[in-house]
């Protein structure tokens, strides 16, 4: 690639957005591209580049930026946080009875994407092999695999109601089914190892059905423990997303209604505006808060005096759990089927050259 040395860099680490498009989408940074670059892999440099920096994070969400990495790793950290974390969640499902409008079919699926605020890493997989057995059915699953839910409820009059009353709430008792009628019946030991848990529905005011009088649910679930590249209700998180940072430059110092309009362009808290001899001139404060949408770049006498781009190898990554468990612990989860997966890599490398 014919390149200057003035312009490698940019063309190494930044992404450069146009108005007409993209720049630099493609990692170069490979071993004897760049005369003069020795981009050769090395695990110094690797760990003195690699950090993680955690911006922001409560008992649901996480912001941190992962930095000094290439895309293919953050993305595949992305979908192990999607799909190869596991959780609990409801797969069998037996209706004893089921008198509501609401389809046996509809209603077992409404209950298997309730998240089940369950520890996985506390239970075992299920065998395929209990699946299939003669005793397959209702006392399937064991205490080390199994969670079992109750749901049981009978939608009646209120006796104490008003004559005139026409709100259902007055009228009717328990005609509004919600997840936090789901009810743990522990077996086996679980009720002394899970003691100081409270097992069931993470958030307890989901509706599942309306009842009305004489209509009755009974109900018994089976959770077992599962991953979201199987079914989506297995997955631990919301969402789990990432973006490069964007870094924005001035060109040339931009002043008076020039610079309103260019702190209009962008997100709010990105650029402001500071008192230079009596003129009003931009600054850019924090490119982290813009959503790179090239608002600024429809402006022909603004667009050249402004630089949009994107750090190649800083990941803003987001993470939004289900509340199953905490955004760090599921992170730190992720990290390990990665590393699990590294392994099982260089083990069938090992094993390969020994057949050689």
């Amino acid at each position: 690639m014919a390149a200057t040395m003035s312009n490698v860099e940019e063309i190494r680490n930044r992404v450069i957005l146009g108005e007409y498009g993209l720049k630099n989408v493609h990692t170069t940074d490979y071993p004897g591209n760049y005369p003069g670059y020795d981009d050769c892999w090395n695990l110094q440099t690797f760990k003195k580049n690699f950090r993680i920096d955690v911006v922001e994070m409560d008992e649901t969400t996480m912001e941190f930026d992962m930095v000094g990495i290439d895309a293919a790793i953050a993305n595949a950290f992305r979908r192990i946080l999607l799909a190869e974390v596991p959780t609990m969640a409801v797969e069998k499902v037996f209706i004893y009875n089921n008198t509501s409008i609401v389809q046996d079919e509809i209603l077992a699926h409404r209950l298997g994407l309730i998240p089940i605020k369950a520890d996985p890493r506390l239970f075992e997989y299920r065998s395929s092999g209990e699946e299939t057995g003669e005793n397959a059915g209702e006392e399937e699953g064991t205490e080390i695999d199994t969670i079992q839910l109750q749901l049981k409820v009978k939608c009646t009059r209120n006796p104490r109601a008003g004559k005139d009353s026409s709100d259902p709430k007055e009228l009717y008792l328990n005609h509004m089914v919600y997840s936090k009628d789901m009810k743990w019946f522990p077996l086996g030991n679980q009720a002394d190892v899970f003691a100081d848990v409270n097992i069931g529905p993470v958030h307890g005011d989901i509706l599942l059905a309306k009842l009305r009088p004489g209509q009755e649910l009974d109900i018994v679930m089976h959770c077992v423990k599962g991953l979201g590249q199987d079914h989506a209700k297995f997955s631990p998180v919301a969402t789990a997303s990432y973006r490069l940072l964007p870094e924005i430059s001035l060109l040339q110092p931009v002043e008076g209604e020039m610079a309103e309009r260019l702190k209009r362009c962008f997100s709010p808290g990105v650029i402001e505006l500071e008192h230079h001899n009596g003129k009003m001139v931009a600054k850019v404060v924090n490119s982290r808060l813009d959503t790179c949408s090239r608002e600024v770049l429809r402006h022909d006498d603004l667009k050249n005096l402004v630089k949009l781009a994107r750090v190649r190898d800083h990941f803003i990554f987001s993470v939004e759990s289900t509340g199953i468990l905490t955004p760090d612990v599921l992170v730190t989860e992720a990290i390990k089927v990665l590393m699990t997966k590294c392994q099982r890599f260089l083990n069938e490398l090992d094993s390969a050259g020994m057949q050689e």
